[in-house]
């Protein structure tokens, strides 16, 4: 397994560099549930919009909070957020996806007529009008995220169901006299792991954008818990001023972005049968 993943990063720069990138960004997540250079949270005035400095690495903002101990709690809460909703999109679109898909009838029907109902609100939007009912809340976030990315989820397990329960070793199944929830388990479902692998690679790098799309919007976790968005949202006013307030959430941002994508490339070049195995 070890050997596989090896060859896997060495023969792709773009899987090294992600892979790199989502490394330092999931330190820095797992970095913020444990330890943060000064309280995040806590105001004070005496160091209020320090320039970065040997004490301050990243400035303080318009209330003496370090930049660097909010950006660091901000990871962790979009990694927190993110993985939550691609979770529960992934367990509820694969659940709903592969049952339509191969057997079919007046539920694959209808659950056509409601995705494409569905799918015609773009997914941030649909976000946004979940939350504008439930209000800004953390797990308010992780519903209307879950809510918003699963029929994506459900069209494309649903997809590959569909091009696979009528292979051969699914009849082969069925001859043997296994039932067709087995067959269904057993058989399809793993063939569906690789889509969904590169699936979820692009959802997570989607929620964290929209997480922190929400949260500059005033629609995400509340304050005055840390968020890139909101930190975003916050340095509005201190563009000219204290510039380093809006740079470092928004390098962070680009950052983990830059690195999901690039590992979920990586991802799907290697699980396309079109290309060279490794």
């Amino acid at each position: 397994m070890k050997s596989i993943v090896g060859r896997f990063l060495r023969r792709r720069t773009n899987a090294m560099l992600g892979a790199f990138l989502v490394a330092i960004f999931l330190a820095t997540a797992l970095a913020g549930v444990f330890f943060t250079p000064h309280d995040p949270v806590t105001p004070n005035m005496a160091t209020r919009l320090q320039p970065p400095s040997s004490e301050f690495w990243f400035g303080t903002d318009q209330f003496g909070r370090d930049v660097l101990s909010r950006v660091m709690v901000g990871a962790r809460e979009s990694v927190l957020i993110s993985s939550i909703a691609v979770f529960t999109a992934l367990a509820a679109g694969l659940s709903i996806g592969a049952t339509v898909g191969f057997f079919g009838g007046w539920a694959d029907r209808l659950s056509v007529a409601v995705l494409d109902a569905v799918m015609a609100f773009p997914s941030l939007l649909l976000a946004l009008g979940i939350m504008a009912v439930v209000g800004p809340s953390k797990y308010g976030v992780i519903v209307a995220l879950a809510v918003a990315y699963t029929p994506a989820v459900v069209r494309v397990v649903r997809g590959t169901v569909l091009s696979l329960r009528e292979k051969e070793f699914v009849d082969a199944s069925r001859a043997l006299g296994n039932s067709d929830w087995y067959t269904l388990a057993r058989h399809i479902v793993p063939n569906v792991v690789g889509p969904l692998t590169v699936l979820a690679t692009s959802l997570f790098a989607t929620a964290l954008l929209s997480e922190s799309a929400l949260s500059f919007l005033g629609l995400g976790v509340p304050p005055p818990a840390p968020t890139w968005g909101g930190m975003l949202a916050d340095a509005k006013q201190f563009v000219s001023s204290a510039t380093w307030l809006a740079l470092f959430p928004g390098l962070a941002i680009s950052w983990a972005l830059l690195g999901i994508n690039l590992f979920g490339d990586a991802l799907r070049d290697y699980f396309d049968p079109r290309m060279n195995a490794i």
